[in-house]
């Protein structure tokens, strides 16, 4: 891996690094305010909506520019966002905003791998990128634990001065907000330092009717592509499982393990280390031809997920979210790496990024919506976990006989050499 790649892993862990920490200091805000608790998985809702309203034009922007650039500007969307609550606008509102940002974001710091790396590294980039992605979930938890714990933001209004400057900050949430505010500003910093890779794409349509049009073919290309369908199925499935995985935990902390927020954040930080060593085995043990071999994990991950219903104890909950966290590192790294690598054959990759998050983003805005519908009709939680792990685990299922059909029709791993003429 050469110094280009290294720069865009700095630049990805610190913006992912600030985006975690925000979701439990805008949580604990939301708490302060007496929201309703139907708002909280919201949160996570309006981060991700503007990755499935504007999925049509984002991968021709990220086309448009060196991708570097594109993800200069995306950073200074999230710090924007961020700033808009010191002006006392709603967490939500707010939240969409650094969503919108990092739905810039995201096709550009996934396509630049394609172009600046032969295909068969893609799994070990993917692994790199995974594995640091968790690490900045683990330690954005921990700092968004700390930061709404009783003494965090209390500590940095008391003790934390800017020299000459009055910064008008009284608050300790304005103080956590201030934070995570300097670590966007960082990831900043690190995107002006990735190298131009010097792709290009020089036609870029500009026509959003027409822009909507060819969205819709490239979605429609990757999803008729027998490995392509496949590797998308499971993502868009595994997002939109997380997404809601990660509140549902949050409140079954909450209820059956009876723990507070800035310590239920340390169940989230034991998911992603185990995601992290997952990703990283299955970064050296899966080559590219073998990722569709890891599909059956997804159901015993959904199986795992159920269990959790029965889980009362603290030690317990801390093996069993360890164990899903391994299983869905392991098989979500190989999935990403197929789907680029199709993608890439079958059309450029800013697109093909942008077809993924569309989908994935859907994915989780479906099932958040789901779950807040759930919430709001005070459903048992154990009933709720339970139908989220069946659910999970059957439909991978479904997903596995599909596989299983392409291969009987066609010898599917052929297709991985073929490119579109």
């Amino acid at each position: 891996m050469n110094r280009g790649f290294y720069t865009i892993m700095a630049a990805q862990f610190f913006s992912s690094l600030a985006d975690n920490a925000l979701l439990f200091v805008a949580i604990d805000l939301l708490t302060s305010m007496k929201a309703p608790a139907s708002l909280t998985p919201l949160l996570k809702l309006s981060f991700v909506l503007f990755y499935v309203l504007f999925a049509a034009f984002l991968g021709a922007f990220a086309d448009s520019l060196p991708k570097g650039r594109v993800m200069f500007i995306a950073n200074l969307i999230k710090v924007v966002g961020c700033s808009m609550i010191f002006l006392h606008v709603h967490p939500l509102v707010a939240n969409a905003v650094v969503g919108f940002g990092a739905a810039v974001y995201s096709p550009a710091k996934y396509g630049i791998l394609t172009e600046l790396l032969p295909a068969e590294k893609l799994v070990l980039a993917n692994g790199w990128i995974e594995g640091l992605t968790v690490m900045s979930i683990i330690l954005g938890t921990v700092m968004g634990g700390v930061l709404v714990g009783p003494d965090g933001g209390t500590w940095l209004v008391n003790n934390v001065d800017v020299p000459m400057i009055d910064t008008g900050i009284t608050s300790p949430y304005e103080a956590s907000l201030l934070v995570i505010v300097a670590v966007y500003a960082l990831a900043a910093l690190f995107n002006l330092r990735i190298p131009d890779t010097g792709a290009r794409y020089p036609h870029q349509e500009k026509n959003p009717a027409r822009l909507i049009v060819d969205f819709a073919n490239c979605s429609a290309t990757l999803w008729k592509d027998k490995l392509g369908q496949i590797s998308l199925a499971v993502t868009t499935l595994f997002w939109g499982a997380g997404a809601t995985l990660q509140f549902i935990v949050l409140k079954w902390a909450e209820r059956s393990l009876h723990m507070k927020l800035d310590k239920a954040s340390g169940l989230i930080g034991v998911v992603a280390i185990g995601v992290a060593v997952g990703a990283a085995m299955s970064a050296k043990m899966i080559p590219l031809k073998k990722s569709l071999s890891v599909i059956p994990l997804g159901i015993i991950m959904g199986l795992v997920v159920a269990s959790m219903a029965l889980v009362h104890s603290v030690g317990v909950a801390y093996v069993l979210l360890s164990i899903i966290g391994f299983l869905s590192g392991f098989f979500v790294v190989p999935m990403n790496a197929m789907l680029q690598h199709r993608g890439y054959v079958l059309m450029s990759a800013g697109h093909s990024i942008a077809v993924q998050n569309f989908n994935e983003n859907l994915s989780v805005l479906t099932m958040l919506a789901l779950y807040a519908i759930m919430i709001t009709l005070n459903l048992n939680l154990d009933f709720i976990i339970v139908l989220f792990g069946l659910s999970l685990a059957g439909t991978m299922y479904f997903i596995m006989r599909r596989h299983n059909a392409n291969q009987a029709q066609h010898d599917s791993l052929a297709l991985i050499g073929e490119h579109k003429h």
